[in-house]
């Protein structure tokens, strides 16, 4: 009797069909039986009748479909052709394995004996034949997205009879809610189940998982390619413009989405159904077909990240935290997915992603930090707007906000550094991306303190003061800023800001008040009126020339400015203009030495900034 014939024999379907190692690919190699047990035990409790009865029936329904003799099982597909009968088939086989035990007991050298086993490596053949056909012709309808739809939306398929399915009917196994392809993809599975169900009780578990493996595994990795996921070096990635590294890093995360959604979620759904019957070979073929391309997918950040960091784009941060934000966010389906031992690669490419991901955005925000403290820009900012700086760094900073759960993780062991002036109400629980945030706009700050020292006039310091550290609290009131740095942080940066804008206003406006005598209603003469009134007048104009040339970019801010110098300016003015107006005489003098009513005065001042 032939080697390969005996082992269905002695195989008993509960014993792991493959032994593995999670340091070796599980390969047909890998594949091991049972030691064959001579025991009287083993063989099923029938009759010498039922042998020959059983024997003769399986004889028949294998030689019918046999492509060797017979043309019509040459030509057709069994599984195709009729459901009922190809269940048939799988019963006289599993029957035919029980007349094989029985005889090994009874008597081993029996002629049924090699009959049986001449009729059992046909049966074999016929349903490798049929199992690749199944896979081969249904790789639309057991795509893992037709899988995991199934799966997600009815389970009640797989536990619909299979003597429920009639000849030429085609039954919808998981009711009126699934779609055809659904139904197509249920039925395949279902077949694929019973074949390999069948095989592997027989002892053709090694054929069966070799098929499935070739056809799975393909299916796979054309999938990975069609989403784009390829081996890239990071000498390859050095020399990508960023548009196009940007477009890797958008497709890398479009296919960790599909892959853990679809891709492997429908590959292990279909491998653990098709396997049901045994642990290891479900471990093992799913470890051989997705291993390979779950790693080189999960592993491509950390090519990446590889690439010497000074030739990041500042920009670049926020595609890590996009791939970071992508592997947290799908690490419960990671582990699920890739539990097993012989997946575990997958899983710590995923972790190692995880790790190098963070060590890059950290190392990021503190040449961020570096770069701030190193600006060297010389040319004070016109009329003192708002830096470049500090549009750049709150632009920055106001969009990182947006990935603040993420950065949350990575920075929570952020070390405080120790001259951080904290609000007073912070305490130890503040978070360390709060704190991380407040350093670096304090880092600004002292950098903007630096820059207000290049102008000349020391009022337009201050109005420079006052528009930046304005449009940082800008920046924060409209962004998630605001919840990490708190309203205590925004309303102390907001007094900044008055004191700022009241030292603008007292060393620009203050040499037009002073320009009016303290007592405003005390008897002058109309000599001294006049000069009063043309010193004024002199002192308006000259600092109203001035000011045109000054910037305030925040309308809120303007508003104050000029509410504040027109209510102070144009009252005392007024007061002033009230009482001696008459006191410069003639109409002619008046309209030489008066020449600003309080409301023009006030008209004036509206078209500053």
């Amino acid at each position: 009797m032939p080697t390969k014939g005996m082992r269905s024999l002695f195989f008993h379907p509960k014993a792991p069909s493959f032994s593995f190692s999670s340091h070796s690919s599980p390969s047909r190699s890998s594949i091991s039986f049972p030691t064959p047990q001579h025991s009287r035990s083993a063989g099923p409790n029938i009759s010498e009748t039922m042998v020959d009865e059983m024997l003769e029936n399986a004889a028949v329904m294998i030689m019918k479909w046999n492509p060797e003799s017979s043309a019509f099982g040459r030509l057709t597909s069994l599984f195709y052709e009729s459901k009922k009968e190809a269940q048939q088939y799988i019963k006289c086989v599993n029957d035919l394995q029980r007349v094989m035990h029985f005889l090994v007991s009874d008597d081993p050298t029996s002629k049924k004996l090699v009959h049986a086993q001449s009729l059992m490596q046909i049966a074999m053949k016929r349903l490798q034949k049929e199992f690749y056909q199944i896979l081969s012709m249904n790789r639309a309808h057991l795509d893992p997205e037709s899988v995991s739809s199934r799966s997600r939306s009815s389970r009640a398929a797989s536990s619909t009879s299979d003597d429920d399915i009639d000849d030429g009917e085609d039954k919808d196994f998981a009711g009126d809610t699934i779609s055809d392809v659904e139904q197509a993809s249920s039925m395949a599975m279902t077949d694929l189940k019973s074949i390999a169900e069948c095989m592997i009780s027989s002892g053709y578990a090694k054929e069966c998982v070799h098929i499935y493996n070739m056809i799975r595994k393909s299916i796979i990795d054309e999938a990975m390619y069609k989403l784009g996921v390829e081996r890239i070096s990071s000498s390859q990635i050095n020399k990508m413009d960023r548009e196009i590294l940007e477009l890797k890093i958008q497709n890398w995360l479009n296919a960790v989405k599909v892959s853990m959604t679809t891709l492997f979620y429908g590959e292990r759904i279909l491998c653990d159904h098709v396997f049901a019957v045994s642990k290891s070979i479900r471990e093992s073929c799913f470890a051989h077909i997705a291993r390979e391309a779950a790693t080189l997918l999960f592993g491509l950040p950390q090519v990446l990240v590889s690439k010497s960091k000074k030739n990041y784009p500042e920009e670049i941060i926020f595609r890590l935290l996009d791939m970071y934000t992508a592997i947290s966010e799908y690490w419960p389906e990671i582990e699920s997915i890739f539990g097993f031992e012989s997946t575990a690669t997958a899983r710590f490419e995923a972790l190692n992603s995880l790790i190098r991901l963070s060590e890059s955005v950290r190392s990021m925000l503190s040449e961020f930090e570096t770069s701030i403290q190193k600006d060297s820009s010389k040319s004070p900012v016109t009329g003192g707007g708002v830096h470049p700086l500090t549009l750049r760094v709150m632009s920055h900073l106001s969009l990182l906000t947006d990935y603040s759960n993420v950065l949350a993780d990575i920075f929570i062991d952020w070390t405080l550094p120790a001259k951080l002036p904290l609000p007073e109400s912070e305490d130890s629980s503040v978070s360390a991306i709060s704190l991380r945030m407040v350093w670096l706009i304090l880092v600004l700050v002292c950098k903007l303190d630096d820059k207000a020292k290049q102008y000349k006039e020391v009022s337009v310091s201050y109005l420079f003061l006052a528009n930046n550290l304005q449009h940082v609290i800008s920046k924060v009131r409209t962004s998630n800023l605001q919840y990490l740095l708190g309203e205590e942080w925004i309303s102390k940066h907001e007094a900044k800001v008055r004191q700022f804008e009241a030292n603008y206003e007292r060393l620009t406006w203050g040499v037009v008040l002073s320009s009016l005598p303290e007592n405003l209603s005390a008897e002058i003469s109309s000599q001294e009126a006049r000069l009063i009134f043309r010193n004024f007048n002199f002192s308006l104009e000259e600092t109203f020339q001035k000011q045109k040339l000054n910037v305030v970019a925040d309308a809120k801010l303007r508003d104050e400015i000029n509410a504040s110098v027109t209510k102070k300016l144009v009252s005392v003015y007024k007061e002033f203009y009230d009482t001696h107006k008459v006191s410069v005489g003639s109409v002619r003098n008046v309209a030489m030495y008066v020449r600003f009513t309080p409301e023009d005065v006030a008209h004036y001042l509206s078209d500053l900034y």
